[in-house]
């Protein structure tokens, strides 16, 4: 199959990058990630700065979360891109990765994920674009004709996964993920290393079924999160009927447009001479 040159549409894939109130409200605002700050400073990672200090050898005061988080980034890239073992691996035990995996988590929480609500709104656009190709394909199919993109491939980052994932309302714990309830979370549901790991993707396969008993059931969906099933959040089954999952997704298909999402409030400069 002859493909032609990719496309590239960053207002699509990277709209987190156009969108105003996003852009203001959490990427430039210096308070967005107060949790991620304020966990930095809590107990759980002062004891490991503590630890750590100590196995170095070196004044605690030497040492802050940034430079913790640097150390573990390297053993852990290290494992998982070249399978070695880093000599930084030694300073950490299992209990310090949960801390250090839980301080990311928050960072994609309050900034990707479900600690503003513009996070994932910013993605409706994406979303829809997704449901108008199926749509597509489905009026292809019931006319009797080819289907014109019977695969299509979008590239995106972790960036572009997280924001979609919740807006269609998966890994969303009962609790916020915050600075102070680290042993609350120990068993959520929103772990940015398991949601989107390396070369993460999210499929939606459409399945065109002949032997249906009504217009309604010709049609299903099923999705896949890096390539293992992913239960449909307004069913948990497997597989959902498409109409059925248009109607569950039906305020974000028909009420959310990004222009609107992303326009900050107007300020009202007008005052009132006295």
């Amino acid at each position: 199959m002859e493909c032609g040159p990719p496309r590239i549409n960053d207002k699509l894939m990277r709209f987190f990058d156009h969108c105003e109130k996003f852009l203001t409200e959490v990427e430039k605002n210096a308070t967005a990630l107060y949790h991620v700050e304020a966990f930095k400073t809590g107990p759980e990672m002062q004891n490991i700065l503590k630890k750590v200090a100590a196995t170095l050898q070196v004044p605690v005061n030497n040492l802050n979360a940034d430079l913790i988080q640097v150390a573990f980034f390297t053993c852990s890239f290290d494992l998982a891109i070249k399978g070695v073992k880093s000599p930084w691996c030694d300073v950490f035990d299992i209990d310090d990765a949960k801390v250090l995996e839980y301080l990311n988590d928050l960072k994609q929480y309050w900034k990707r994920g479900y600690g503003y609500t513009i996070n994932s709104r910013s993605s409706c656009t994406l979303f829809q674009d997704i449901f108008q190709h199926l749509d597509k394909a489905i009026e292809q199919k019931q006319r009797s004709q080819p289907i014109s993109s019977p695969v299509i491939l979008q590239f995106g980052h972790a960036e572009t996964l997280l924001p979609l994932l919740s807006l269609m309302g998966y890994f969303k714990d009962k609790e916020p993920l915050t600075a102070y309830n680290y042993k609350e979370q120990l068993h959520r549901k929103f772990r940015s290393g398991h949601i989107v790991p390396y070369a993460s993707n999210l499929i939606f396969v459409l399945y065109h079924c002949k032997n249906a008993k009504t217009p309604k059931e010709e049609f299903r969906v099923q999705m896949l999160l890096n390539e293992k099933v992913l239960p449909l959040a307004h069913s948990q089954e497997t597989a959902s009927l498409y109409k059925d999952l248009k109607h569950h997704y039906k305020d974000i298909l028909q009420n959310c447009h990004t222009s609107e999402e992303c326009q900050l409030p107007k300020v009202n400069n007008t005052s009132d001479e006295l």
